[in-house]
């Protein structure tokens, strides 16, 4: 395995958009307006990476400060294309966020995702990452779909 991560570009777009669409986590088209302030604002707090394994983009993973916090970073979205899934590149690249999130002296860093069924298994990659289950908020994103935050404290 040959893993390069660097910030994400314009030019990873339309590949970003394929590794979204594999995995049916929303319509692909939003990444245009979720990645507009990371490439027109020079000063944003967004953070963007693209994951390559042999030069082919396959994963993505997007946080930010939380706001009104000290050191609190969320992770809005890690997605690993889905033919690649299940061969530790998640693993991988939440690593490296973690370490980048440490080195520059954040404190927590805060996942939430949706607690449908259809979610179970990135519900157990989080807690097998060590992950705390913080709070379950009901019927956040619509009546039935709970929100399901983990937490982890960066060493």
């Amino acid at each position: 395995m040959i893993a390069e991560i660097i910030k994400s570009e314009i030019t990873h777009l339309p590949f970003l958009k394929k590794i979204i669409d594999s995995l049916e986590l929303f319509p692909s088209e939003y990444l245009d307006g979720m990645m507009n302030d990371f490439f027109t604002n020079a000063d944003t707090a967004d953070s963007w990476f693209t994951m390559f394994i042999n030069e082919e983009p396959v994963a993505l993973v997007y946080y930010a400060p939380e706001r009104l916090t000290e050191g609190t970073i969320n992770l809005y979205l890690i997605a690993v294309k889905k033919d690649f899934q299940g061969q530790g590149y998640g693993t991988f690249f939440l690593n490296f966020v973690e370490n980048k999130l440490q080195e520059l002296g954040n404190r927590i860093l805060i996942v939430e995702t949706s607690g449908l069924s259809e979610f179970a298994n990135t519900r157990k990659f989080y807690e097998k990452c060590d992950y705390n289950k913080e709070a379950i908020i009901r019927d956040f994103y619509k009546e039935g779909e709970d929100k399901v935050v983990y937490w982890k404290k960066l060493k």
